[in-house]
């Protein structure tokens, strides 16, 4: 692991899924420097003792150099804000740092590109290819050789099945499976609970049991 990995952590947000990163983190022993958010982080014991920074330009009295990044808003479908808030500091030379939990197993013959986030009890098998910013949430399951886009949400217990490609932004929501060797184009949203068995256009949505398809 290379010592840009290891730098200290600044956190972005102060919400549900920030909690979850930074409890994350702490048990990876990561050294926290400052969260931002611009909300009271009060209520949620996990981040007492860490500065808190209210605005979003605070991050500039952090050398780029010298920190990494870590995006913690949620994603909800066809929402940009999480992907042009990593643009934004990316554009400021900042990195965003790759985030495992603990409790989640990747393959060493997995990759993982910038910014993702593997959460508990998450597996990620030999041959898969993850993408920028996506997030793996709890006790997904990213079988061999699916090639999954940047800013995707697998949302918890969802499965994706081998082989199977996701373009950009897609959600696939909590339980859902995606059977072997489907794709699905950009924008898509798979329904919680439903069983997608065949590929999706771009922008079209599965929803139910059946997985009814429509465009969005």
């Amino acid at each position: 692991m290379s010592e840009k990995t290891e730098l200290p952590i600044v956190l972005i947000g102060g919400g549900g899924h920030a909690a979850v990163l930074m409890d994350a983190l702490l048990q990876r022993k990561r050294e926290i420097l400052a969260i931002i958010s611009p909300d009271s982080t009060s209520q949620r014991p996990i981040f007492n003792g860490i500065p808190c920074l209210k605005n979003d330009g605070d991050i500039r009295s952090f050398n780029p150099d010298e920190v990494m990044l870590v995006n913690g808003l949620g994603m909800l479908p066809r929402s940009p804000h999480r992907q042009n808030l990593d643009k934004r500091f990316k554009s400021m030379g900042y990195c965003f740092a790759t985030v495992i939990a603990p409790g989640a197993s990747v393959s060493c013959f997995a990759a993982l590109e910038e910014g993702v986030q593997v959460l508990s009890g998450a597996i990620v098998q030999a041959g898969a290819h993850v993408g920028e910013g996506t997030i793996l949430n709890t006790g997904v399951i990213v079988e061999h050789d699916c090639v999954v886009g940047s800013y995707n949400h697998i949302a918890p217990r969802a499965t994706l099945c081998g082989q199977v490609a996701t373009q950009d932004n897609v959600y696939i929501g909590a339980g859902a499976t995606v059977i072997q060797g489907l794709s699905l184009g950009e924008g898509c949203i798979v329904g919680a609970g439903a069983t997608l068995v065949r590929s999706l256009d771009s922008k079209h949505i599965a929803y139910g049991a059946r997985a009814e398809i429509r465009a969005i």
